[in-house]
C-alpha cells in the first residue's frame, strides 16, 4: 500500500471490488465537483461516509498510486480553452495504474451543461508517455463525435499532442450506493514539466493538502453535503490546467486565481535540471 495514504483510515468501511465499482457507478458521464481541504477534514468526510459507502479493495489494497500524463498542442489550445471558459473544452490523458501497471488512454469532453464525458482505451503503459497511431484515431474519434471539433480538424490537433505535464498522487476511491455517485480522495498530489519550456525541469508539491472529487449522476451527494456543513465549498482546480498554471506563471490563470492565490499560496514550484529529474 503506497506509504502516504496510510494516514487516512478507511477501516471499517465495506468494500467493492473494481468490477462491482465500473458496473454499479460506471459514471462516464457525470458532474464533478472538486475540493481541496485539510487532511483532517478528508478523515472527517471517510468516516462520515463509512455507513453509507463501500470503499475500493483491490488484494489487499484500498490506496493506489497513479500518475497522469497530459497532452497538448504546442499553442496549448487545450489549457487555452479550458483558460478561457470556453463552453465546450477537452483533456487528453494517459492514465497508469502504478500498482497493477494498467494503463489507459482517456478523452474528458465537457459540453454546454458543465457535464464531464470520459471515455478511454486500453493503452500500453509503455506507451504512457506518447500518443500512438491507434491513439491518435481515438482521440481523433471522440473530439469529432463529442462535437468539440469538426473531423478535419480533430484530427489535426490528435497529430500535434505531445506531452506537456506529469501528474502523480495516491487514491481512495469510494461508492456511495444510496446516491450512485463516487467520490476520490487524492493525497500527495504532485506536478513535473515534461514540455521543455523553460532550462530545468520544474516541479509541485501540494503538500498536506488533499483533493476531494464528488462524481455524481445529477444532483449532490451525501459527500458534498457533509463538505458544505463543514464550511467547504467546491474549488476552482484541475489537475492539468492549474498544474500548468502552478508552473508556468505566465499563462493566462484568471479562472483559477483564488485557488493559486489561497488554497496553493503554498505551493511554490521548484526548479531542478533535466538531469537531476525523477
Amino acid at each position: 500500500m503506497p506509504r502516504h495514504t496510510l494516514r487516512l483510515r478507511t477501516q471499517g468501511m465495506a468494500t467493492i471490488s473494481l468490477d462491482q465499482l465500473n458496473t454499479d457507478a460506471d459514471l462516464l458521464t457525470r458532474i464533478d465537483r472538486k475540493y481541496l481541504i485539510p487532511l483532517p477534514d478528508a478523515q472527517a468526510l471517510i468516516s462520515t461516509l463509512a455507513p453509507h459507502g463501500r470503499v475500493l479493495q483491490i488484494g489487499r489494497l484500498q490506496a493506489f498510486s497513479y500518475a497522469s500524463t497530459y497532452f497538448d498542442t504546442p499553442d496549448l489550445s487545450t489549457y487555452m480553452l479550458s483558460a478561457r471558459k470556453r463552453r465546450r473544452s477537452f483533456k487528453v490523458r494517459t492514465r497508469t495504474y502504478l500498482d497493477s501497471d494498467l494503463c489507459f488512454l482517456e478523452v474528458k469532453t465537457q459540453g454546454s451543461r458543465e457535464a464531464t464525458v470520459k471515455t478511454r482505451l486500453p493503452y500500453s503503459s509503455v506507451d504512457c508517455d506518447r500518443i500512438t497511431d491507434d491513439g491518435r484515431a481515438f482521440v481523433t474519434e471522440r473530439l469529432s463525435a463529442s462535437s468539440i471539433l469538426p473531423p478535419h480538424q480533430a484530427a489535426q490537433v490528435a497529430q500535434m499532442l505531445t506531452p506537456v505535464i506529469l501528474t502523480h498522487y495516491d487514491r481512495i476511491t469510494m461508492h456511495l450506493p444510496g446516491d450512485g455517485a463516487r467520490v476520490t480522495v487524492d493525497a500527495y498530489l504532485t506536478w513535473r514539466d515534461i514540455d521543455g519550456r523553460g532550462p530545468g525541469t520544474r516541479a509541485a508539491s501540494i503538500g498536506d493538502l488533499i483533493v476531494v472529487e464528488t462524481k455524481n449522476p445529477a444532483t449532490p451527494s451525501l459527500a458534498d453535503r457533509f463538505l458544505w456543513s463543514q464550511g467547504h465549498r467546491p474549488a476552482r482546480i484541475s489537475k492539468y490546467a492549474t498544474g500548468m498554471a502552478l508552473l508556468h506563471p505566465g499563462l493566462p490563470a484568471n479562472k483559477w486565481h483564488r485557488t493559486l492565490t489561497h488554497e496553493l499560496a503554498d505551493s511554490r514550484p521548484s526548479t531542478y535540471q533535466a538531469r537531476h529529474a525523477a
